[in-house]
């Protein structure tokens, strides 16, 4: 009976165990990547025109460093989706260091954009490596998973909703049972381990005390359908812009060297750098004071030239920048105070782009307060079923919902 007992559950106890190794090196590289990386992000905002001027040229720096050396690790993201589904037997360990250095130039040189690509990237690696050593069935998918928690968890020190989405990001309605003890375990770890080593989670708890009436449903209705469309928009208009300056510029070089150039030259027009890196300067004002009316829209244009051009990074912070200065416009029209709609913005629109359902609301929680989980419950799930099943991953695995 024990050794049946010690058979059944050997495997999953094992991948468990695996898992706090997973997240303490994914929380370690992550440390060392987040800091790093706000530290440029200071020094680019502290010296303007040394750095943004030359956006093109950092790009034809990354573009010639990965052509050069970095091998099947120029995919990025969608070599980790490609893993997830098997088209891919591994990920190289190259991937981490040109994922983590090319995102430093980019936000050193004052491209918009995101830093969960990297984190994902440098988790699923990570986890990857160690799931094709062990003889265990799916322990290559399994411990991905875990690993892709690990580095958002890590990164964003939000050890629940990384744990979910990466259970659920792979395939749309889908969550990999098999994967969610060993995705929640490596997270916490992650996320502990760069706590300790000093990576600040972003954390605004509201204040303001809203009961949940038959007043306030019709626009959280309104709310979550427009945070929906917002996301849904991004990800068609990174697609189809991707898709675009393939056709228009047929020589790498020349595209990300004109699409950086062009970025630069707007940005400084654009106050200057407003726009350009992670965007979290206008996330704190979202929750403050000094957001304009268009920052949601040129935050979008930017990020999405950024990215379709080649640069490297993510989508996520930039996102969640987006949903945060939108909600704060919507505050004027749905009234109540501004920061509670932004807080709704900043998570609806992350999950409508990622078309993730489970993430966002619990994100929404984690850094706002539980007692709001209703209001994240309902406008996340309204945003998730208002953005036509669109996502900013095109290789995410998708079922129709109707």
């Amino acid at each position: 009976m024990l050794k049946k007992v010690f058979l059944l559950y050997r495997d999953p106890i094992l991948l468990t165990l695996i898992a706090v190794p997973i997240g303490i090196l994914a929380g370690l590289v992550d440390t060392v990547f987040g800091r790093t990386l706000l530290w440029l992000t200071e020094i680019r905002s502290h010296h303007i025109f040394w750095f943004l001027p030359f956006l093109g040229v950092a790009g034809v720096l990354i573009l010639w460093s990965y052509k050069k050396a970095g091998g099947r690790s120029i995919k990025g993201m969608a070599l980790i989706f490609e893993t997830g589904h098997g088209i891919s037997p591994d990920i190289p360990l190259r991937l981490i260091p040109f994922s983590i250095l090319s995102t430093w130039i980019t936000h050193l040189f004052g491209g918009s954009a995101g830093r969960e690509g990297v984190a994902v990237q440098i988790g699923g690696t990570i986890a990857h490596w160690f799931g094709r050593r062990l003889p265990i069935k799916d322990s290559g998918k399994i411990l991905l998973i875990a690993g892709m928690a690990a580095g958002f968890g890590g990164l964003f020190r939000t050890p629940i909703a990384a744990a979910f989405f990466a259970l659920e990001v792979l395939t749309v309605g889908v969550l990999e049972e098999k994967a969610v003890l060993p995705a929640l375990i490596a997270s916490f770890t992650a996320s502990y381990i760069s706590g300790l080593l000093g990576l600040e989670k972003f954390t605004f708890l509201l204040k303001d005390q809203i009961p949940l009436s038959w007043e306030l449903v019709p626009k959280l209705i309104i709310a979550g359908v427009i945070f929906g469309l917002t996301g849904s928009f991004f990800s068609f208009c990174l697609h189809k812009t991707k898709e675009s300056l393939l056709k228009w510029f047929k020589k790498p070089y020349l595209r990300i060297f004109m699409i950086g150039t062009a970025i630069s030259l707007l940005s400084l027009l654009c106050w200057e750098g407003r726009y350009s890196g992670l965007g979290t300067n206008l996330i704190a004002m979202s929750f403050d004071h000094g957001i304009y009316t268009w920052d949601f829209a040129f935050k979008l244009l930017f990020t999405v030239l950024t990215l379709a051009a080649g640069f490297q990074g993510g989508e996520v912070t930039p996102l969640f920048s987006i949903g945060a200065s939108l909600g704060v416009v919507l505050s004027s029209l749905l009234g109540l105070s501004p920061v509670f709609w932004a807080a709704l913005g900043y998570a609806a629109v992350f999950g409508s782009a990622t078309n993730t359902l489970l993430a966002p609301m619990i994100m929404g929680a984690e850094i706002f307060g539980w007692e709001y989980f209703p209001y994240f419950a309902i406008v996340c799930a309204l945003a998730y079923s208002c953005n036509f099943n669109l996502s900013i991953y095109p290789l995410q695995k998708k079922k129709d919902r109707y």
